[in-house]
């Protein structure tokens, strides 16, 4: 394994707990268009790739259309504008993870799926206190992942080869993002995903606690 250089995080299920806010919102959504809630655990599977994803998950089988999921995301995002905050917070282990990265002078970049203006903001407002080199969400030009290219994106930006970062996530999507991109993929066990989604999209090492990642830095 090259030396790390970077630590690029994915975000939801991965630094910050969302889930809670999340389903929130979109029930929310469903119920007041008349359509069955999910319990929070569904949304597990249900996230990951963008909202229009999210809703046309979240929708029954018969009312995926495309301009129904249009309408219930276009919903959704303004239910999680006013929701996002309520009961998401970094995982416990995060913030001391963060601290002992930020000592060893390694750099810290985070992408997410979520539109890329949210993301900034939600990172400015949870994890404002740690200095991250690159924060980048979902933007027209560059495919969400698993397409490597944002990653690949920020390791140019950054000027760091992509072989020395460790990629940081906790679903199938962020260990093929990391395996296409030639990055090092570390795949979570406290996040959203299981450990058999992990290890079959190419993770390869899985971390049972944030500290756990401390070692492949040294």
């Amino acid at each position: 394994m090259p030396p790390i250089r970077c630590v690029l995080f994915d975000l939801d299920g991965t630094l910050l707990d969302s889930l809670a806010d999340l389903s929130a919102s979109m029930n929310a959504v469903l119920r007041r268009e008349g359509y069955p809630a999910h319990p929070t655990e569904a949304y597990r599977y249900f996230v990951g790739e963008g909202v229009i994803r999210l809703a046309e998950r979240a929708l029954p089988k018969e009312a995926r259309k495309a301009e129904e999921i249009a309408r219930c995301a276009a919903a959704m995002r303004l239910e999680y504008a006013d929701r996002w905050a309520e009961k998401t917070k970094p995982y416990p282990g995060i913030p001391e993870l963060l601290d002992a990265i930020s000592r060893q002078g390694i750099a810290m970049a985070i992408l997410s799926n979520k539109p890329d203006d949210f993301t900034r903001e939600i990172v400015r407002s949870l994890l404002g206190k740690w200095t991250f080199a690159k924060v980048a969400g979902a933007r027209e030009d560059i495919p969400r992942k698993p397409d490597p290219r944002g990653a690949l994106a920020i390791a140019r930006e950054l000027a760091i080869p992509p072989e020395n970062f460790l990629y940081v996530g906790d679903s199938g999507i962020d260990m093929r993002t990391a395996r296409g991109a030639g990055m090092f993929a570390a795949g979570v066990l406290w996040g959203f995903r299981t450990k058999e989604e992990l290890l079959t999209n190419g993770a390869q090492v899985l971390l049972d606690r944030p500290a756990a990642l401390c070692p492949l830095l040294a």
